[in-house]
């Protein structure tokens, strides 16, 4: 059996200080190998020290094998595309938001495996097909949603045939079957090569199968055969990621629905349509202050688009929409994004947007420390921009950001979908948490039916 890629002693620093500590695997042939653990455990940042991506000030010590033989850094980003690929973590960062999504794959196949246009399309069409995106084929990233941008993100970074595959969350943000597709295209994909994946979800860890790396703040904290060492955790940090699974939560104690409480939003037999396609019909509620709604269903199916269509991005193709607080500003009606860095500018620091924020709204600063302590941001995060923060760090930001802004009602796009286990459940019962104190309607969506049967007052099935 071929080790395809070895790491010995790898470690990443940032000056003298150590980032990520030493660490050796080998990554073998047909055997998938998962890295798992939180939000800034150093998963992402290994990815980027094997492939060459890391930032100029940081650097790399130790020794990275490809294929037998020890390559530096310009050598190793030769054999992008052709030998070896990484699947990002933001589908935003990767693909042109003017080109169709059909001819972004297609285009992989014409100039990295030298087909023709016709065979490059027809490879293309199947490949979509294959992750549920014939149609939409000929749709650009922004008319996607967010899962389905992270599928046609997939197909394009392997139409070029590489023998290793490094996957960074390949399938956050997708309900369970697409997720399970994403898997098994992954598989199918790295069947000749290998695959290493980088995750917070159990779930995907277990599927996958192969060997297991379990990291923790820069550190390796446990390894071994997938399947023992999520059988049987010896590390309490393993045991730890393992009951944060949304299907091991308790749910969480729901207060007697108060008749008089002033309803925020009433939806009556509402319907929409998108793109000539009618995406649900018929749908009715209430939110009341302090209640929480959990809207769950596959991708695509109008989440999201229902989300939108109660703040008044998006109309209805039928029914009503009426909101019951004519009082509130319209900053209070907010949502949180599926995808973080579509709702920050990376020119300026986080530290600047959160003052813009204070000055614009008269924000009383000392609010500031005490949800962000809430929230487990650190104060350095302040003085770094949108792409210099995780996923799941941007995210927790931009719950902060909306907080502060005291909303009446706050449409929550996926909310964890960028967070690991252990972060996602105190996320979302803070959330639940402060719903409750303030007195703001949430809308949670969410591809997870554990998630939302067990932290909502009412849950709409679309």
């Amino acid at each position: 059996m071929s080790v395809l890629l070895k790491l010995t002693d790898v470690a990443v620093y940032v000056g003298d200080t150590c980032l990520l500590e030493p660490i050796s695997l080998e990554l073998k042939q047909g055997v998938p190998l998962t890295i798992l653990g939180q939000t800034g455990s150093g998963k992402s940042l290994l990815a980027q020290a094997v492939m060459g991506l890391l930032p100029a000030t940081l650097s790399l010590r130790g020794v990275v094998e490809v294929f037998g033989k020890p390559l530096p850094l310009s050598e190793r980003q030769s054999l992008w595309g052709r030998e070896m690929v990484m699947l990002p973590q933001e589908p935003w960062h990767a693909l042109d938001p003017l080109m169709k999504g059909i001819h972004q794959v297609a285009e992989v196949y014409q100039h990295v495996q030298g087909q023709s246009y016709q065979q490059a399309m027809a490879g293309a069409a199947q490949d979509l097909q294959q992750v549920g995106l014939a149609d939409s084929a000929h749709k650009r990233p922004g008319q996607l949603s967010g899962g389905m941008a992270q599928r046609l993100a997939i197909s394009a970074a392997t139409a070029g045939g590489a023998h290793v595959i490094l996957a960074d969350e390949p399938t956050k943000g997708l309900d369970v079957s697409r997720r399970d597709g994403i898997v098994r295209l992954l598989q199918s994909r790295s069947a000749q090569g290998s695959l290493l994946t980088i995750t917070h979800d159990v779930a995907i860890a277990r599927q996958l199968g192969g060997e297991l790396l379990v990291m923790k703040e820069g550190r390796l904290v446990e390894q071994g055969k997938a399947v023992e060492v999520l059988d049987h955790p010896q590390d309490s940090y393993t045991q730890a990621l393992i009951a944060a699974e949304p299907i091991a939560w308790r749910e969480v104690a729901r207060p007697s629905r108060d008749q008089a409480a002033e309803t925020v939003l009433m939806a009556e037999n509402i319907a929409i349509a998108r793109g000539g396609r009618t995406l649900f019909e018929g749908v009715s509620f209430s939110v009341k202050k302090g209640e929480v709604v959990g809207v769950v269903g596959d991708s695509g199916c109008g989440k999201s688009s229902l989300g939108d269509a109660l703040l008044g991005l998006l109309p209805v193709s039928a029914g009503k929409i009426t909101r019951s607080n004519n009082t509130a500003k319209p900053y209070q009606w907010l949502k949180l994004y599926q995808d973080p860095p579509s709702a920050f500018t990376a020119s300026v620091s986080l530290g600047t947007l959160l003052n813009d924020l204070v000055r614009l709204h008269g924000i009383a600063q000392e609010r500031i420390a005490p949800l962000m302590t809430r929230l487990n941001l650190p104060e350095t995060l302040l003085q770094r921009s949108c792409l210099e923060v995780s996923g799941g760090e941007l995210q927790r930001f931009a719950i902060l950001r909306a907080l502060l802004l005291d909303p009446v009602f706050l449409f929550a796009d996926e909310p964890t979908s960028r967070l690991d286990p252990i972060t996602a459940k105190d996320v979302t019962h803070l959330l639940v948490e402060l719903a409750r104190e303030t007195g703001c309607a949430v809308l949670m969506v969410s591809h997870d039916p554990d998630l939302v049967q067990k932290t909502c007052d009412q849950v709409i099935a679309l």
